[in-house]
Formats: structure tokens, sequence, C-alpha cells
């Protein structure tokens, strides 16, 4: 269990990053370089945990008895999550300032902030302890 005052970990799931469907091969490289600054900046002070970028095409699963699959890439691109990164921070308001100054939120991409729990709310509910991953 992590001490009271130790920093918690936040996940920030990037959305509508395709830039290179929108943007000029300069104003590409430009925004990349902005984004390795920020990450940079955030890893250099010790709150950027772990990050990577996710490919466009994928699945998604879905149904109750009978199971759907759907390729991807699917109707609302802007919907996709391109990336993620954890980061460390105090609470949820700290985490979402870092998030504020993700750079490709100047090309209308978003950010969503989400604490990232070390239970299952539902399984708390249900009186269980969910599997730990790599334990």
């Amino acid at each position: 269990m992590n001490p009271p005052d130790a920093p918690a970990e936040f996940m920030l799931l990037f959305r509508n990053t395709q830039l290179e469907t929108r943007l000029s091969t300069d104003e590409m490289q430009a925004a990349m370089a902005r984004l390795n600054e920020w990450l940079g900046r955030w890893s250099e002070r010790g709150q950027m945990k772990a990050g990577q970028p996710l490919g466009n095409e994928g699945r998604l699963i879905s149904g109750t008895k009978q199971r759907t699959l759907a390729d991807g890439p699917f109707a609302e691109s802007k919907e996709a999550v391109g990336g993620y990164v954890i980061v460390l921070a105090a609470d949820l308001d700290e985490a979402a300032a870092i998030a504020s100054e993700w750079p490709l939120l100047d090309y209308d991409a978003t950010v969503e902030v989400r604490p990232v729990r070390k239970q299952c709310a539902t399984m708390e509910r249900a009186g269980m302890q969910l599997v730990e991953l790599g334990a």
C-alpha cells in the first residue's frame, strides 16, 4: 500500500491524434517536437511513469450472449484512443493540470484523465479481489 502522501497514478487517454490527416508535414514536425518536449519535461520531473502510442487498427468486441466483432478504424475516429501515458500526481487536479499542457490540444485532439485504481470497484462491491497481473 502506498503511503498517504505518495503520488497516485492517473492515465491520460489521448483521442483525435491523427494529425497526418489534417496537418502539413512542417506543421506535424512542429507538433511532434512540442509533444517530445512535453513528454521529456514531465519525465525529467519524475511524473511520467509509462506510455505508448496505439495503432489505428483494432477490433471492438461486444455483446452479451452472442459476441459481435467489428474491425476498426471506427466510425468516429475522434473517439479512437491514439495513445496513453501514466502520470504520477498528488490528485486529479494536478493530473488535469499536466494534461492541460499536452500540445496536441492545440490541434483539436482531446485528453481524458482517469485515476488508476488498485482494485476494481465492482470486485470490491462483490467482496472479491481482482487478480494481480504480472504477480
